[in-house]
C-alpha cells in the first residue's frame, strides 16, 4: 500500500521511519510545510518527497498519517474525509470541541476511518493492567493515581499554540484512565500552578496542574502533571483495588529516589522524553492502523474516544479557572 505522511517534525520523522520499514508500506510520500525538512526524512527513510500537501492527496496514496502542527489536524482531517481516505492523527483532532465535532462530523459523514494516536493504549504496561483490572485480581478498584510529568518545558512559543496542559499532557492521562478502567469520568475538581517559568503565565497556562476525577462507579482517580521535573521523563499509574495495587511504569528507568535505607537504588538512566519511553508503542499504534487498513483489526481509537479524552480536558480547564467541580453533563459533545 502507498501512504502518505504529513508533517516531518519530530513525530512525525519518527512515524515515517516506522512505516518505511513495515512489510505491508510498499511506498510512503512525505510533505511539510519546510520541503526541505520534508526531503532529508525522505532521503533518510528512502521515502518519496512531495512538493506539499497538495500532492499527497492527488498522487493517489491508500491512507494518510497527520503528523503536522496541531492547527492544521482538523481540516487535514476534512480534507481526508472528503477524498474517502482513512487517516491516523497524532491527537488531539483540535484544540477546542467545535473544531473537533466538525471534523468527527465529516469523517462520519463520508463514512472513513479515523485513528487517533493515543500510544498509550499500545503500551505493555498499560494493556498489563487494564487485562489484571478485567481479570479481577485487583477486587473492587477504589483509587487510580496517573502521574504525567515532562523533565524540561517545551519552548515558549510553543505554549500558545498547545491549548495547554490539561488539552496538551494530561488528555492523555484522561484517555488511558478511561481505557484502562472501561469507566467514564463523571465530575472533576482541577487546579493548577504558574509559580515556574514566567513564559507560561504569559501564556495564560500552568506549568503543574493535579485534577480529582470520580467515575461512574464512584472510583476516585488523580492526575498530576507537570512541565518541570528535572530529574526526568516519568509517566506512571497506579491502580489499588480491595486486594492489590499495581503499577504501570515503575522500573529501573523510573527517575525516582527512595529515601529509605532499604529503598531501590535511584535509576543511572531515566527516560530522557516520550520517544525514547513510548517508542514501542508508537510503533505497535501504526501498525494497528496498517492492519485496520487491510481489514484485519477494528479501529483501536477512533475520533470519539478522541472527543471523550478532550471533553474531560474541558471540564478540567473550566474547573480552574472557575475554582469549582465540573460535572461532565455540563460540556457539549457527549
Amino acid at each position: 500500500m502507498r501512504i502518505g505522511l504529513i508533517g516531518t517534525g519530530r513525530i512525525g520523522s519518527f512515524h515515517a521511519g516506522v512505516l518505511s520499514r513495515h512489510r505491508e508500506v510498499g511506498s510512503l510520500v512525505v510533505a511539510d510545510t519546510d520541503p526541505a525538512r520534508a526531503a532529508a526524512v525522505a532521503e533518510r527513510t528512502g521515502a518519496t518527497a512531495a512538493p506539499g500537501v497538495h500532492e499527497i492527496f492527488s498522487w493517489g496514496v491508500d491512507a494518510v498519517v497527520i503528523t503536522s502542527a496541531t492547527a492544521s489536524h482538523a481540516e487535514l482531517i476534512r480534507r481526508a474525509a472528503r477524498a474517502r481516505l482513512p487517516a491516523f492523527c497524532e491527537k488531539p483532532i483540535a484544540l477546542d470541541l467545535p473544531g473537533t465535532l466538525s471534523a468527527l462530523e465529516a469523517v462520519e459523514s463520508a463514512g472513513t476511518v479515523l485513528q487517533v494516536g493515543f500510544m498509550r493504549r499500545f503500551d505493555a504496561g498499560y494493556g498489563t493492567a487494564r487485562e489484571l483490572l478485567r481479570s479481577g485480581r485487583l477486587g473492587r478498584l477504589h483509587t487510580v493515581r496517573a502521574i504525567t510529568s515532562d523533565p524540561a518545558p517545551p519552548p515558549a512559543e510553543y505554549l500558545p499554540l498547545s491549548g495547554g496542559l490539561y488539552r496538551d499532557c494530561l488528555v492523555h492521562d484522561f484517555d488511558i484512565l478511561r481505557w484502562v478502567t472501561g469507566r467514564e469520568v463523571v465530575e472533576v475538581y482541577a487546579t493548577g500552578s504558574d509559580a515556574g517559568p514566567a513564559m507560561f503565565r504569559e501564556a495564560g497556562d500552568v506549568d503543574t496542574a493535579a485534577a480529582v476525577l470520580t467515575l461512574d462507579d464512584g472510583t476516585l482517580a488523580t492526575a498530576t502533571a507537570t512541565r518541570c521535573n528535572g530529574a526526568g521523563y516519568d509517566v506512571r499509574m497506579e491502580l489499588s483495588g480491595e486486594r492489590d495495587t499495581y503499577a504501570v511504569g515503575l522500573d529501573d528507568r523510573t527517575p525516582i529516589t527512595s529515601t529509605e535505607a532499604q529503598g531501590p537504588p535511584a535509576a543511572d538512566k531515566p527516560w530522557p522524553g516520550f520517544l525514547e519511553r513510548f517508542a514501542p508503542a508508537y510503533e505497535a499504534e501504526l501498525d494497528a492502523f496498517v492492519r485496520v487498513l487491510l481489514g484485519e483489526a477494528a479501529n483501536p481509537c477512533d475520533g470519539r474516544e478522541a472527543l471523550a479524552a478532550l471533553r474531560i480536558a474541558e471540564a478540567c480547564e473550566l474547573s480552574r479557572r472557575e475554582r469549582r467541580p465540573v460535572p461532565l453533563a455540563e460540556i457539549p459533545g457527549g
